[in-house]
């Protein structure tokens, strides 16, 4: 969907909405954006986001909801085609990893469509302590974290569950501070961005996967007999 409020006549009062709040959120964050900014860039009263939403916050779900969806489609739609293409025989881990992982960071650097936008909407939105926010993002991942943990155990049966669970978490944590991290990292590095942090970007996935791998097939911590703590 483009977040344009003027390209689409047809566009209904709640789309306009949407469109005008995801822009404005992209441009200078939810919290720094107000009712009215929305409104005036949606050609739309007050009362609008009352009747269709009834609330910022839920506005916010909205426009966190149709981009997440979008991602969390296309990593299922990933995944079905690596496991029909495996007529039942386990996936590689590289796999299931480039499928949910790859798929966001490609989608983000789409500079054809709207990555690059749904990549500031996340950056602006990731690191919000706001629990209307991670609610949305929860809401959104169980499932789909559910499909690619179910790949995970089969294509690691040697691997204890919870540690595979783990490792996810930690891959998710390492993701999202990509995502949000390449500006912050140059600055602390004192880095000189002599190419617009081109070169950056175009290594993000590659690196990152690297590292998720490593990640996932690091050595199993030793496990001691808890009877032995207790004497």
């Amino acid at each position: 969907m483009n977040a344009s409020t003027d390209t689409d006549p047809r566009a209904t009062t709640s789309d306009a909405l949407i469109n005008a709040a995801e822009k404005l959120f992209i441009e200078k964050g939810h919290h720094a954006t107000s009712l009215r900014d929305i409104t005036r860039e949606a050609r739309a009263n007050l009362a609008a986001v009352n009747y269709h939403f009834g609330s910022k916050e839920a506005l916010i779900q909205a426009v966190l909801k149709r981009r997440l969806s979008a991602i969390n489609e296309e990593r299922l739609l990933a995944l079905d085609r690596l496991e029909q293409a495996a007529c039942g025989n386990p996936l590689k881990p590289s796999q299931i990893l480039d499928a949910f992982f790859g798929t966001l960071l490609r989608m983000a650097a789409d500079e054809t469509g709207e990555g690059p936008g749904v990549l500031m909407l996340l950056e602006r939105t990731m690191t919000d302590p706001a629990a209307f926010i991670h609610t949305v993002f929860a809401h959104e991942y169980v499932p789909v974290i559910h499909r690619f943990r179910e790949a995970l155990f089969k294509a690691l049966p040697g691997v204890p569950q919870d540690d595979i669970i783990w490792r996810f978490q930690f891959m998710l944590g390492a993701t999202s501070y990509a995502i949000v991290g390449p500006q912050a990292l140059r600055r602390a590095a004192g880095w000189r961005d002599v190419d617009g942090g081109k070169e950056d970007a175009a290594l993000l996935l590659p690196r990152l996967m690297s590292f998720l791998l490593g990640g996932l097939r690091a050595p199993l911590p030793e496990r001691q007999d808890p009877q032995i703590n207790q004497r």
